[in-house]
C-alpha cells in the first residue's frame, strides 16, 4: 500500500492523539507496520510533519495540558512530603486553638487572616462541616498577611488565648470572622468586653515576646509549606490553597477516610 496516498485527503483539526489513533488503526487494518518500505515510512513521516507544521496549536495545546497535569501531580506529591516532614509542628503546637471534636478522626488545619474576604466566606462552611460531621478537629493557625490591621487582630487573638484560654479565643475568633469594617484597638476592646474577656490584660500581652514568637513560627511554617495566601487548609495529606466550598470539603473528608 502507498501510505502517502492513504493520507492524501485534507487533514481536519485532529488532536495529536486522534491523529495517532487513526494512523495506528489504519496501519493495523492494512498491513503489518514492520513491512513498510523505506519510501512508505518516509512518506508517512512527511505527512505527519506537514500536519504539525500546518496545525502547531494542536501540539502546543495538548503538550501544555500534559505539562499542567504533570505539574499538578508533582505538586500533590510535594505537598504530601511537606506535610509529613512538618507534621509535628503542624498538628502538635500547643499554642494553636482547637475547634470541633478534639478526638476527631479527621484533623483540618486552617491558616487564616481576619481581614481576608475568602477566610470570612469559608468560615460558615467550615463551621457547618464541624457541626454536621461531628468527628473533625479543627486547628486554627493565625497567619496575618494583609497589613497592620491583620497583625493587630491576630496579636489580640493570640494574646486572648494566652490570657483567657481556648474557649475565650474561640468566641473572639467567631466574632472577628463575622465582623465587618476596620479593625482597631477600640473595636477589639469592645468585642472583648462584650464577651467578658479582660481587654486590659489582653492588650498588655499583645506585644509580648511570646505572641511575637507564635506568629513568627506560623509565618515560617507557612513559608516551608509553600502557603502564600489565605485561607490555606491542610486536610489529610493534601494542601488546599484558597477557598473550598462546603460540598468540596465534604468530598475531600470522605476521600481521606476512604483511603485509610
Amino acid at each position: 500500500m502507498n501510505f502517502a496516498k492513504a493520507f492524501a485527503c485534507p487533514v481536519t483539526r485532529f488532536g495529536a492523539a486522534a491523529l495517532l489513533t487513526a494512523t495506528t488503526s489504519l496501519a493495523a487494518q492494512a498491513f503489518d507496520i514492520t513491512d513498510m518500505s523505506d519510501a512508505e515510512r518516509e512518506a508517512f513521516r512527511a505527512e505527519v510533519r506537514a500536519f504539525i507544521m500546518e496545525n502547531p496549536e494542536v501540539i502546543m495545546e495538548e503538550a501544555y495540558e500534559v505539562y499542567q497535569q504533570r505539574q499538578a501531580e508533582a505538586q500533590v506529591a510535594n505537598d504530601a512530603d511537606l506535610i509529613a516532614a512538618y507534621s509535628e509542628v503542624i498538628y502538635n503546637d500547643e499554642n494553636d486553638a482547637v475547634y470541633g471534636n478534639p478526638d476527631g478522626d479527621i484533623v483540618l488545619v486552617e491558616f487564616s487572616d481576619y481581614r481576608c474576604g475568602y477566610c470570612k466566606k469559608a468560615y460558615p462552611d467550615v463551621q457547618a462541616l464541624l457541626e454536621k460531621d461531628g468527628n473533625i478537629k479543627l486547628i486554627v493557625k493565625e497567619f496575618p498577611i494583609l497589613g497592620e490591621a491583620s497583625v493587630l487582630a491576630s496579636r489580640f487573638a493570640v494574646a486572648t488565648k494566652l490570657v483567657a484560654g481556648n474557649e475565650a479565643y474561640l468566641k473572639l475568633h467567631d466574632e472577628l470572622m463575622q465582623a465587618r469594617g476596620d479593625v482597631s484597638e477600640g473595636m477589639l476592646r469592645r468585642l472583648a468586653n462584650g464577651l467578658e474577656i479582660d481587654a486590659d490584660a489582653v492588650v498588655a500581652e499583645m506585644e509580648s515576646d511570646e505572641v511575637t514568637a507564635i506568629l513568627a513560627l506560623n509565618h515560617q511554617l507557612a513559608q516551608e509549606l509553600q502557603i502564600t495566601g489565605t485561607p490555606g487548609f491542610i486536610l489529610g495529606d493534601q494542601m488546599l490553597r484558597g477557598y473550598v466550598p462546603y460540598d468540596g470539603m465534604v468530598e475531600i473528608v470522605a476521600e481521606v477516610r476512604a483511603n485509610r
